[in-house]
């Protein structure tokens, strides 16, 4: 069919069907809900690019040849680059609005009982967020030629956003792990 090859026309139609439950099924909007709903979608987006980096693109990426890989730095991870940083940005974003609005946001970041695995989840993806805009992208930059760097700058910057990658890679299985299991009701 014509429109699954249109990805506008297609988020178009799951934004519907999405009004159509809410408004037909349930008969009513919640707000705490629907941000509750936009923080999932963009944590899975997040996640999906950072494990995409960590279990496809940095494992495959010495396997493919040389005349290739412009391909990938210059078209796929850029592209990919951007929707991982936004899609963390609007995770942190909605998560602290989802917090606020249930009333659990200062007693979370303070660790207090009974929020401190959220909490825990909280102050793990903020560092992860902070490792994605200040640590990764900026060294990505260089790695992919999007700022002037020499050729060992290249290769230091590269190790070093693998590196924040990995760290981030590590930090989401704790994290994950407090989301779900909070005790806020999450």
């Amino acid at each position: 069919m014509k429109i699954f090859g249109n990805l506008v026309a297609v988020l178009t139609l799951g934004v519907a069907a999405l009004f159509m439950l809410l408004f037909g099924i349930q008969g009513s909007y919640d707000n705490l809900f629907f941000f509750r709903f936009l923080h999932v979608i963009a944590a899975i987006m997040w996640i999906g690019h950072l494990y995409y980096f960590n279990f496809t693109q940095i494992p495959t990426m010495p396997k493919v040849p040389a005349d290739l890989k412009p391909a990938v730095s210059k078209y796929i991870a850029p592209a990919a680059l951007f929707w991982f940083r936004w899609s963390a940005a609007v995770t942190v974003a909605t998560g602290l609005i989802v917090a606020m609005q249930a009333g659990y946001a200062g007693q979370a970041f303070t660790l207090s009982s009974p929020f401190i695995t959220i909490g825990v989840g909280m102050w793990l993806a903020l560092v992860m967020a902070f490792n994605v805009w200040f640590l990764i992208w900026p060294n990505q930059k260089k790695a992919l030629g999007i700022v002037a760097a020499d050729d060992a700058t290249k290769a230091r910057a590269a190790a070093r956003a693998m590196i924040v990658s990995r760290l981030n890679t590590l930090l989401s299985i704790p994290m994950l792990y407090c989301m779900i299991s909070a005790e806020s009701g999450y």
